[in-house]
């Protein structure tokens, strides 16, 4: 069954619509980013969640006491990690763990070795330069269209209404994570977006 995360929210009212679709999981990116929020923020906004929801804590380079104070809120399922972080330390954190392994080339796969063993889940995202996530493009799906599939994966980078069918059908991912593609601007979620999007991959299942 295919699981859809949505990640970069900012508000209330978009955690709620979310909420609301049935999305399967909520991300809130706690690093530098458009649609950063703090972890106060994220402990807020997080008493809108019904119980058991997972709750996704998205980082980059994160230091040991900034996991430590993630773990002890007690409001997130997941820390998904989008920097150089070692596979040893992410192997100690006591919750779920995503690795997001940026793919610009064949070569950027070297990498899913090292995680394979110690993350729960690997996540592919689009590499631009130096921006290794959120960059609302998508990469070349065929890179990892042979990828061993030792351990489950989401595909992310630039996943929205016009293409979520296609990358369904081509890549085969166990998730898709969906982001700026349902944005009015970044922060803002459009629900008319986050409604069509939920509804064709919902689909998928009737048939």
């Amino acid at each position: 069954m295919l699981k859809v995360k949505i990640c970069g929210i900012k508000r209330e009212e978009d955690l709620k619509k979310a909420v609301e679709l049935n999305f399967d999981a909520i991300g809130f990116i706690l690093c530098e980013s458009k649609r950063q929020v703090s972890l106060d923020e994220a402990i807020n906004l997080s008493k809108a969640v019904p119980p058991f929801y997972p709750l996704v804590a998205v980082v980059k380079d994160p230091s040991p006491e900034e996991i430590e104070k993630i773990i002890r809120s007690r409001i997130f399922t997941h820390i998904q990690f989008h920097g150089s972080e070692s596979p040893e330390l992410i192997e100690k954190v006591p919750l779920k763990t995503i690795k997001a392994i940026p793919i610009e080339g064949k070569e950027d796969l070297n990498l899913v070795e090292s995680y394979t063993k110690v993350a729960d889940m690997l996540l592919f995202d689009t590499k631009v330069g130096k921006e290794t996530g959120g960059t609302g493009k998508t990469f070349d799906w065929s890179i990892i269209r042979n990828y061993s599939k030792r351990k489950p994966f989401i595909l992310a980078g630039g996943i929205g209404i016009h293409n979520v069918m296609d990358a369904i059908k081509k890549v085969k991912p166990d998730a898709i994570d969906v982001n700026s593609s349902l944005e009015v601007e970044p922060g803002i979620k459009d629900h008319s977006k986050m409604e069509k999007l939920i509804k064709l991959v919902r689909s998928i299942k009737e048939d």
